[in-house]
């Protein structure tokens, strides 16, 4: 029998609404409406297309967003400079700094100089920290707490479940292993973290009740890693090219979505599974760093 789909944009739907209640409530209490900053360097595409989609959100849900354009040339100090005024400007509550980045700027240093009050993408080092030690003060990189939403909201109980993450970057993989394994609600699982140097990984992935595809490659994940009855939550975002569409692409995750859906028992497509609740957490963390900032309760 076929998997049962995660529907990640009606999910992210219920997160935007409640999200607009609480914009109602910040500007009703401190006359403050939630701002965003997000900049982007050079013309990559897939992150011009996720950008666009950010100022979409946050116009619907009523939030100010700002973007800064700067071309593929721009030097590490340019940028830093940008994002020092975002820092200082009292109307802009949380700063998002698009990746990839061209290769002459470091990415540590661009984390590490948003304001992490601000730093509502959760990289900056004290952000970081605070997650590692389960201080929920700290904002969490937002694809990794819109899996753990989609988890929660979508009734799979994590609770002593083994979890297999595929893929270990700062920006899901080891995130999301953190977030799983706390000493909390909607947490407490065995998490392995997987990656492609792993021995035996068709082994280790089959032994997951959830399995997390965060590897990068089109189709990695095949049949036969995955048990029956797992819960397969694919992250992946690879664009493949397809002459028949009117794209000149087609967007396919890090699973082999035909294949595995028939063993699987829950699974997220792509696109419409993940990404929505990234763009959804985003605005969430956006609205929280506006109520820190002005001492909401």
């Amino acid at each position: 029998m076929p998997a049962t789909l995660i529907d990640g944009k009606a999910i992210a739907e219920q997160i935007n609404a409640e999200t607009i209640v609480e914009i109602a409530r910040l500007k009703n209490q401190c006359g403050v409406t939630p701002g965003l900053a997000v900049v982007l360097v050079g013309e990559n595409p897939a992150s011009v297309t996720y950008v666009s989609m950010k100022d979409k959100v946050c116009a619907r849900l009523g939030m100010h967003s700002e973007r800064v354009s700067l071309p593929a040339t721009t030097r590490e100090s340019e940028l830093l400079a940008n994002i020092n005024n975002l820092n200082l400007k009292q109307e802009i509550h949380g700063i998002l700094v698009q990746s990839p980045l061209p290769p002459q700027i470091s990415e540590e240093k661009v984390f590490a100089a948003v304001s992490p009050a601000k730093d509502v993408d959760g990289f900056h080092p004290l952000n970081v920290g605070k997650l590692a030690n389960g201080d929920p003060t700290g904002f969490v990189p937002c694809t990794p707490a819109g899996v753990h939403e989609l988890l929660i909201r979508s009734g799979v109980r994590i609770d002593g479940a083994h979890v297999v993450v595929l893929g270990r970057s700062r920006i899901v993989g080891r995130p999301l292993s953190l977030i799983l394994s706390q000493k909390a609600a909607h947490a407490n699982a065995t998490v392995t973290v997987c990656h492609s140097r792993s021995r035996n990984l068709a082994e280790i992935c089959r032994s997951a009740d959830v399995l997390i595809a965060a590897i990068g490659v089109p189709g990695f994940v095949k049949a036969d890693m995955v048990r029956d009855g797992a819960v397969v939550i694919d992250v992946g975002v690879n664009r493949l090219e397809d002459k028949t569409s009117d794209k000149g692409y087609r967007i396919v995750g890090d699973v082999d979505f035909d294949a595995v859906s028939q063993r699987a028992l829950l699974i997220t497509p792509v696109p419409g599974g993940v990404g929505p609740m990234t763009i959804a957490m985003l605005m969430h963390n956006t609205v929280r760093a506006a109520r820190m900032q002005h001492g909401a309760s």
